[in-house]
């Protein structure tokens, strides 16, 4: 019976051994799920969508061959499909019955330049089509703001990226060769056994249990062989003659029954031992953990369905905040490069509007007399506010703050940025020194964006539009201004500011001269983004002049001994006719809802002279 059950534990130990051997090497999945397409035609762009990319579970490689340069970028679907256009592009996605990518090309699309040009029948989009041809010299894709990452080399590009619903990935070469045509997503598949290191282990315990049963078994054979005890004695043979002794046997040349059966045990002992050592590996061994995690998994808040509805109707944020750390960071080395060496066209890439306005004048200063000092330079880090426009269209704007806690020399910035077309990047139209005392109200999470107000809206304290003009209005009249009572004057150093200024350049002025000061409302649009409490942070321009003239005959006036600028932009020391100098101003506000009890509060401004030139 031993003999049998030792069989027995043998056959089930070698059944579960090979099985637990073949998950291992014959039976084991592949690590990796693959597609391949090739990419037919002589179009410049590639698209790779998202259904391609979700074929598999898992992280997606991404792997583009071709000859030559490789761009490769991933951002959303919706701003892939603007930065192409109009242009002809291909498709790789996912054939629903074969499971196999699919390359389509889809052609240039011609429009007529006269569609929509005139009259009311341009309908909402011809701004956004407008600003789209403006951005359509520009063929490659590489440095776009759009991308929320993107990839270059030569030959071939292989990156593994982990993209959800609603992300594609376009592909190209320079914008001006074809896009490169070999396109292959790998998929890392799950090929754990589970099982295999229970097969081993057992394997190997069943296998030991066999030799234990063998040895018994061997054993009580043996003692059932021996002579028994009161046995009768038979007659007494004769003695034998003694057989010659045997020469002696060295150990090595042993080779009896027994020690052939020890070491033909020890063997499958030893590769059986190998084995479920070599099965401590994770991926032979069942998770328990999966189910563990999911008990300790707590119960969702329910949520109106609503609310949720209302959320998914949301457009998305213009930008996400790894994206605007990016712009800036790029943003802020180009303003070090372009104001150390006064590049006009360097700056005008990433500067426009009152900002480009106000810069530009000082490289204008610097390069007359080096003496005056540049602005304040423009810090790429840290971000510590981020508010983008919630939209799916252009022009688009954010709003950042720039605070550097460790270097108190450098003030808080405020950023406005406007990205005029999917082509263009992101260019700061407004730049300001927030207040110290500014408090900036709560607003939505960067993840979430704010919409913009329209310049018009009546459902604000005053219009965005109509902001500067009351606000310049209060600095020529002060308190006798009807708009005096909506604005905070706690707090409003710009306002104080503008106020010991313009005294100083009075008492400062000699009898035979006299001096009017002016300040209306700047061409530049207001920018608005709603707040949480239905307010709005409104960034808008003023200009404010001066104007200089002798009041006697004969008399003479000029610009002040300290007046550097003024000096370098009007080109005069003294003049029988006046000057005028030209400032413009920056302002930053929060404005509260139509019927609050709260006031308009200046957060942010800056103010730089623009020209200088005599009076006609």
């Amino acid at each position: 019976m031993r003999f049998v059950l030792a069989i027995a534990a043998f056959v089930l130990a070698a059944v579960m051994i090979v099985l637990g051997i073949a998950q291992r090497t014959v039976l084991l999945e592949p690590a990796f799920t693959s597609l391949s397409a090739t990419v037919t035609g002589t179009g410049k762009y590639t698209v790779i969508d998202p259904s391609a990319l979700a074929a598999s579970s898992g992280s997606q490689t991404i792997n583009v061959r071709g000859d030559g340069p490789i761009f490769v970028a991933y951002g959303r679907s919706e701003d892939v499909a603007a930065w192409i256009g109009d242009d002809a592009f291909a498709t790789v996605g996912l054939s629903e019955k074969t499971g196999e990518l699919t390359s389509t090309v889809t052609a240039a699309v011609t429009r007529d330049d006269s569609e929509g040009a005139t009259g009311d029948s341009a309908g909402p989009d011809a701004a956004t089509d407008a600003a789209t041809d403006a951005g359509a010299a520009i063929m490659n894709p590489a440095g776009s703001d759009l991308w929320l990452d993107e990839y270059s080399g030569t030959n071939s590009v292989t990156t593994t990226l982990t993209l959800p619903e609603g992300i594609s990935v376009l592909v190209a070469s320079d914008g001006i060769e074809p896009a490169p045509a070999g396109i292959r997503l790998s998929w890392a598949s799950d090929n754990s056994t589970p099982w295999a290191g229970p097969l081993l282990a057992g394997g190997a315990l069943l296998l030991l249990a066999g030799l234990v049963l063998y040895l018994l078994a061997l054993l009580h054979l043996r003692r059932s062989r021996r002579p028994r005890r009161n046995v009768p004695r038979g007659p007494r043979m004769p003695r034998l003659p003694r057989a010659p002794r045997p020469k002696a046997i060295k150990a090595s040349q042993i080779t009896s029954r027994r020690a052939i059966a020890r070491r033909v045990a020890i063997l499958p002992m030893i590769v059986v031992s190998g084995l479920a050592l070599s099965g401590c590996s994770a991926d032979l061994w069942p998770d328990f953990s999966a189910t563990n995690t999911a008990t300790a998994t707590p119960t969702p808040t329910p949520q109106s369905t609503d609310s949720v509805e209302a959320a998914a109707e949301l457009p998305p944020p213009a930008v996400t905040v790894s994206q605007l750390e990016t712009i800036m960071s790029e943003i802020s080395l180009l303003t070090a490069d372009a104001d150390a060496n006064l590049n006009i066209e360097t700056l005008a890439t990433r500067f426009t509007g009152p900002a480009l306005e106000q810069r530009l004048a000082n490289y204008k200063i610097r390069a007359v007399d080096p003496a005056v000092a540049p602005l304040v330079a423009l810090a790429g880090a840290p971000l510590t506010f981020t508010l983008p426009q919630q939209t799916n269209s252009w022009p688009r704007v954010v709003m950042t703050v720039i605070q550097d806690e460790n270097d108190p020399s450098i003030p808080t910035m405020a950023v406005i940025l406007k990205q005029e077309s999917p082509r263009t990047n992101y260019q700061v139209d407004y730049l300001f020194a927030l207040e110290q005392s500014a408090h900036v109200p709560k607003v939505a999470p960067a993840i979430v964006g704010a919409p913009a107000i329209a310049p018009d809206n009546k459902l604000l304290l005053l219009p965005p539009d109509e902001l500067a003009a009351a606000y310049a209005d209060i600095l020529v009249q002060g308190e006798a201004s009807p708009s005096f009572g909506l604005f905070e004057s706690e707090g409003d150093n710009f306002r104080v500011q503008v106020a010991d200024l313009n005294a100083a350049k009075i008492a400062a002025l000699p009898s035979t001269a006299s001096i009017e000061f002016a300040a209306a409302a700047g061409s530049d649009e207001a920018v608005a983004l709603a707040t949480n409490d239905s307010g709005s942070i409104v960034a808008v321009s003023m200009t404010e002049t001066e104007t200089v003239k002798p009041v006697d005959a004969g008399a003479t006036v000029g610009p002040a001994a300290d007046a550097l600028a003024t000096k370098a932009l009007s080109g005069i020391t003294t003049t029988a006719k006046g000057f005028s100098n030209t400032y413009r101003d920056q302002l930053l506000f929060y404005v509260p809802t139509a019927g609050s009890s709260d006031k308009i509060v200046l957060l942010g401004f800056a103010q730089g002279l623009i020209t200088s030139a005599e009076l006609p």
